[in-house]
């Protein structure tokens, strides 16, 4: 079993891009959810591009051998509104408080880069994720859903 304190969090570069697509497409598989990697999940051809050079962040979670365990990413769509996407995390974390550390420090850094909403697509399936968007305040929201996986969106005014 892994203990907290040999979990590290840095941010991702596209040298982490293959590690990555396989952590989230595995988790996707789990919850017998498709992988879109020419559209939805296109943004992790190019993690820095899409999400650091675009002025959001990209981290992922690993272990002391450099195991990838989790991912999140922080992507904008425009000045005010930033999209959680990809927080995934492999078995072995969940339910362990990770996921709930990973949104406060997401909260926290989209207020430090100056958005003022963030947004999120979710499958109903992925009770758990949502039961955490739910009591960090994110509300339901009718507008448009992207990802063909998802039937869900969530925002949170910050």
């Amino acid at each position: 079993m892994i203990e907290d304190g040999e979990i590290s969090v840095r941010s991702a570069t596209n040298a982490d891009c293959e590690k990555v697509k396989t952590l989230v497409f595995g988790v996707l598989r789990e919850y017998n959810l498709e992988s879109d990697p020419d559209k939805t999940d296109a943004d992790l051809n190019d993690i820095e591009a899409g999400y650091i050079n675009a002025g959001g962040l990209f981290e992922i979670l690993e272990d002391a051998r450099g195991n990838l365990l989790g991912t999140v990413g922080l992507f904008p769509i425009d000045a005010e509104t930033v999209e959680l996407r990809k927080m995934y995390f492999d078995k072995s974390l969940r339910g362990r408080g990770f996921g709930k550390k990973t949104l406060e420090r997401m909260i926290e850094q989209a207020r430090e880069l100056k958005f003022k909403r963030i947004y999120l697509e979710t499958a109903s399936v992925l009770r758990e994720a949502i039961g955490l968007y739910e009591k960090y305040g994110f509300k339901p929201t009718l507008e448009g859903i992207h990802s063909r996986r998802c039937d869900a969106a969530y925002f949170l005014d910050l």
